[in-house]
């Protein structure tokens, strides 16, 4: 080999390089945009979830409101609120920290076994 068959062999592997490079950068741009796709549909379902959750709970008073008075059917929904928050926050880790953590996983880590 001579010196022509190097120089040929550093270009090609600055060539690899650059085009491994450029592909990160888009794997990178892909699963951002996925991350960040997934992050704004769960903004919109959770406003859009709130305000049926208070059309909810106020429908709930008012029928409440019939058989007993205004603030005790307020004292009812607050005291059922109250167990639901209760029971996310036992529920914590299955409800919200598994979920978000096996969606990171697969969306960084499972791309990369698939390259491999």
């Amino acid at each position: 080999m001579d010196d022509l068959d190097y120089k040929k062999l550093i270009d090609e592997g600055r060539e690899f390089l650059s085009l491994e490079m450029k592909y990160e950068k888009l794997t990178a741009v892909e699963k951002l945009s996925v991350l960040l796709s997934a992050i704004a549909f769960v903004a919109v379902v959770a406003i859009i979830g709130g305000f049926a959750l208070f059309f909810l709970i106020s429908t709930l008073v008012h029928l409440l409101e019939l058989w007993i008075g205004l603030w005790a059917a307020n004292l009812i929904v607050v005291l059922l609120l109250m167990m639901l928050i209760g029971v996310v926050a036992a529920f914590k880790q299955r409800l919200i920290v598994d979920p978000i953590t096996r969606f990171i996983t697969r969306l960084f880590l499972k791309a990369n076994e698939d390259d491999d």
